[in-house]
């Protein structure tokens, strides 16, 4: 039986969502206030709380904060209860960590759904996580305390759940950490002074986001947002800092990762300055190609494909046709299959 804690200090509420999901079959925790809450969360390790932002004594971000800041809770999921849909609510709860939102009121199959989406989730992502951050702890190679330390680390770090278009976070906001993409794809990318987008980066499992803004600048240069829906990790910034400073095989791996990162954006630039349409369509579809390995064929719309070679989307829908015609790809909608991999990349300037 599931264990649920219920955080919520209108009475009503708490009581009748607690009915509900007692007679779903899940076992419930009520709390009238976010302290005890706390307190409960921490003796009772909940597999999901519902928590109610507004609340005397402490709100929901400092409940959500309190637990993410304690290895033994920081990976419980957590749903926010909130009246507001605003969104800079939004956006400061999924920041902090939040898994999703329910906006009041809501009805039986609205909060049922949202829990056994949830909680399905958890349980499929758990083997892959650790799976996946066995990745990270490759980069301690060769320092053993520092391995044996990293995994202590990232034990307890909790997955989240972005949707498609979900932002992570927006050019200007102050780093909060690194992102491990677990499953999905995250993109990253720049407007240009009259609105148009330019994709900087694409991201799949086992890579890591927001390594630039966090190593060299103070604020992120760019914006990162789900291509897909996606399940990502956030390593705080403090964390990061702490392992870089202290073991230098660390340090190393992270710098060529941010060097490499650098001279695919410096090769981006070129392509853009001195290649023809041709060709640059032709290196995007190879980095993709490389990106989406082992898969054969890959889903972009014309959008992002010219967010990624700095075309109008009508010129990338003219070259697709053409390499089609050609015998170069095979193109259904958005689906995209690299048939003659030789031909593009001898495509001439």
């Amino acid at each position: 039986m599931k264990k649920i804690l219920i955080i919520e200090d209108n009475s009503d509420i708490r009581e009748s969502t607690a009915e509900i999901l007692e007679l779903s079959n899940y076992q419930v925790l009520k709390a009238e206030n976010g302290k005890i809450g706390v307190d409960l969360a921490v003796s009772q390790r909940p597999d999901l709380i519902l928590c109610d932002i507004m609340m005397p004594e402490l709100d929901g971000y400092g409940v959500l904060y309190l637990l993410s800041k304690n290895p033994e809770t920081a990976a419980i999921a957590f749903i926010f209860l909130t009246a507001k849909a605003e969104r800079l609510d939004l956006r400061k709860g999924m920041e902090m960590g939040a898994d999703d939102y329910l906006t009041k009121p809501f009805d039986d199959m609205e909060l049922l759904h949202a829990i056994e989406c949830r909680l399905q989730k958890q349980e499929k992502l758990a083997n892959y996580y650790s799976r996946s951050l066995f990745n990270l702890e490759r980069l301690a190679t060769g320092q053993l305390r520092g391995s044996a330390e990293l995994k202590l680390l990232i034990a307890g770090r909790k997955v989240r759940q972005i949707k498609k278009k979900q932002v992570l976070y927006y050019e200007g906001d102050e780093p909060q950490g690194i992102y491990l993409v677990l499953e999905g794809v995250v993109k990253t990318f720049k407007l240009t002074e009259d609105g148009r987008e330019l994709m900087t980066g694409l991201y799949k499992n086992e890579d890591y986001v927001g390594i630039n803004g966090l190593l060299i600048a103070d604020t992120q240069a760019e914006t990162a947002e789900a291509l897909e829906d996606s399940a990502v990790c956030l390593l705080p910034k403090e964390m990061i800092i702490n392992l870089l400073t202290r073991y230098p095989d660390i340090s190393q791996q992270f710098l060529k990762t941010l060097a490499n990162d650098i001279r695919a954006k410096e090769e981006q630039l070129l392509q853009f300055a001195y290649q023809s349409v041709r060709k640059r369509m032709s290196q995007v579809l190879l980095r993709l190609q490389i990106q989406f390995a082992p898969v054969e064929e890959f889903k972009i719309s014309r959008d992002e494909l010219a967010a990624m070679s700095g075309m109008a989307t009508e010129t990338v829908s003219r070259t697709l046709t053409d390499f089609k015609d050609e015998g170069l790809i095979e193109r259904k909608g958005s689906q995209i299959k690299i048939l003659d991999t030789v031909r593009l990349q001898k495509m001439k300037n």
